[in-house]
This record gives C-alpha cells, structure tokens and sequence, in this order.
C-alpha cells in the first residue's frame, strides 16, 4: 500500500479515502448477491477477464483516485474500454485544451460504474462537462435485456446530475456492435439506444449518436473501423473524434 502510493506520488488522503471505500463490505469481491443486476447494483469488479484481472482493475482504480485528487479537470470522460482506450495522439490533438481526464475501465457495466462514481477523490470533482459512454457490456458480459440496462444508464445520469449539478453531461449512445446490421447485438443496441435518448434534455443532458459514422451503406461495420466490431482502431477513434469534439468545445461555451 505505501509502495503504491510512493509509486504514484500523488496525495495520500485521497489514496486513503478510496481504500476505505473499497475495504467496506461490497469491495473487491463477492460485492453482491448473484441474483443482483449488473445494471443498478453499484459493485465493484469481481470477475478476472482474460484482458482485465480484478488486481489490473484494482490499480486502474487508484490511478484514477490519484487522478481526480489533482484537479484541474474540466472534462471528465467516463465509462468502459472504448473511453479508457482512447490513443494518446488523437485524445491529445482533439481534447487536451479542454482539461481532460480520461475515467475510463474496460469491461465496466453501468452497476460498476456507478460504484467508481463514488469514489472520493472523484465525488470531490467539480467538472464542467461530463462525457459518458456506457451500457455495452451489460448487453455482452451481464446477458441484461436493452430495458435493464437502460435503469443502469438511467441511474448513472441520475448519479452524474446528483453529484455534479453545474455539469454538464454529454450522454452517448452506445455505438454499434456486431458486423451484421441484423445480428442479435446490433438490434439490442439499438433497442437500447431508442430509450436512451429520452434522457436528452438538451439542457443538462445532451444526447448524441454517433453510430452512423461507422455503419457502411449496406449496414455492416467496417474492420478498418471496429476490428472486433466492438472496439475502435485509431481510425475509428478519429472518425469518433471528428464529432465529439466539436460537441464538446459547444458544450463548454
């Protein structure tokens, strides 16, 4: 623990602070009954991935502790691996004027997402903007209908307004997964994102879809785009750039 801290050099407090949360009884694992949902249970991870153990979540956990315990962030990012992979020369040509930083864990559901939420170094955060993409993986690791991840979402904008009310909040729609336009995936996202959208008020909330970028004209998705046909390349992380950032210098006025 004092390694970790020496190592990050970042303010102990906050350090300190978010091992309490995580040392309370729904910390590392076996957070929560089996029976609770991913989508409004906030829980920390307690599943090892292949790609993501619960110890690399761990430490992606008080990297962002030590983060937010900085300051001086403006736009805060949130949300699973398609955030936190953002490569570093286009998050820094599109967004670095605009004070960001970047919350994001691979794997993530909304119910985890919910639980980083109040972590205390990023409760204390006073954003101006809120960039939040979520949801996917409580369609893909959780098997939740498009209707129980829609209260996940739900309740993360809830938690977001809660806690930052002069934020804020650019809402993603979730984009397009699965090559084929009529594959099971693809229709639950899109299911999905119909709902979504009515969270947009265009006054705090601020829904955007930016998934047609990256549907071809006889509805696949491009591997050049989504290698996966989940996960953005560097191309399609451009493209994503392309509409983000212009939203997000508007938002900011």
């Amino acid at each position: 623990m004092k390694q970790t801290i020496r190592r990050l050099a970042r303010p102990a407090m906050w350090l300190a602070a978010a091992w309490a949360v995580a040392a309370t009884p729904c910390a590392w694992a076996d957070e929560a009954p089996a029976a609770a949902p991913c989508a409004t249970t906030a829980a920390a991870r307690s599943v090892d991935y292949p790609w993501m153990s619960i110890g690399r979540w761990q430490q992606f956990y008080l990297d962002h502790a030590a983060r937010a315990a900085q300051g001086n962030i403006d736009v805060m990012f949130v949300g699973d691996s398609i955030t936190e992979m953002w490569p570093k020369p286009v998050w820094d040509a599109t967004f670095g004027r605009f004070k960001p930083a970047n919350f994001g864990i691979g794997g993530d559901h909304t119910g985890n997402l919910l639980w980083r939420l109040q972590t205390p170094a990023i409760a204390a955060l006073t954003p101006k903007l809120v960039v939040l993409l979520i949801g996917v993986n409580n369609l893909n690791l959780c098997g939740e209908s498009p209707e129980q991840v829609f209260g996940g979402i739900r309740a993360v904008v809830g938690k977001l307004r809660q806690q930052y009310p002069a934020a804020r909040i650019l809402l993603n729609a979730v984009l397009p997964a699965g090559e084929l336009p009529d594959s099971a995936v693809r229709r639950r996202v899109t299911a999905l994102n119909a709902m979504v959208a009515t969270l947009g008020d265009n006054q705090a909330v601020f829904f955007h879809d930016y998934g047609a970028r990256f549907v071809g004209a006889d509805g696949r998705l491009s591997a050049q785009l989504q290698p996966d046909f989940l996960h953005l390349s560097e191309q399609g992380y451009r493209l994503w750039a392309e509409g983000l950032g212009p939203d997000i210098a508007r938002l900011l006025k």
